[in-house]
């Protein structure tokens, strides 16, 4: 008969490497933003779609790797503060957006991405058995 814990398991990360995880997703949530910021205007419609497609599979792959919902929420904030301070104009007047279908269609998009990524059921509660209650 076994006595091990959570704690004793080996695929439970350690809080320093889960803080290493939450920080990298935060960085390539802010890398997928600028490259789909430049992807989507270059090459419209195409571009517009691998934009899209490239934050619905961080978004998601950032819930797997994390188990959690914390998992789309870095690197939908790395991804947020990014496109924010992109379509913030300089004070020389450049912008990477332009006022355009395809902009509004890619801040839109990649924050319905991260709402429908976040709400995707497939999460289990702490401590909750894995089999339905009742059968």
């Amino acid at each position: 008969m076994s006595t091990r814990t959570a704690m004793d398991d080996t695929r439970t990360p350690s809080r320093a490497a889960r803080i290493a995880l939450y920080a990298g997703l935060v960085v390539l949530g802010a890398l997928v933003a600028a490259a789909g910021a430049l992807v989507q205007a270059a090459w419209f419609p195409g571009g517009l779609v691998l934009a899209l497609a490239g934050a619905v599979g961080l978004f998601y792959s950032g819930t797997q790797l994390t188990g959690a919902r914390g998992g789309v929420g870095a690197p939908a904030a790395g991804w947020l503060i990014t496109v924010v301070l992109l379509t913030a104009s300089r004070p020389e007047g450049d912008f990477v957006f332009g006022a355009g279908m395809g902009s509004y269609a890619f801040l839109l998009g990649g924050m319905a991405a991260a709402v429908i990524c976040a709400t995707i059921g497939g999460f289990t509660q702490p401590g909750a058995p894995a089999a339905r209650l009742g059968k």
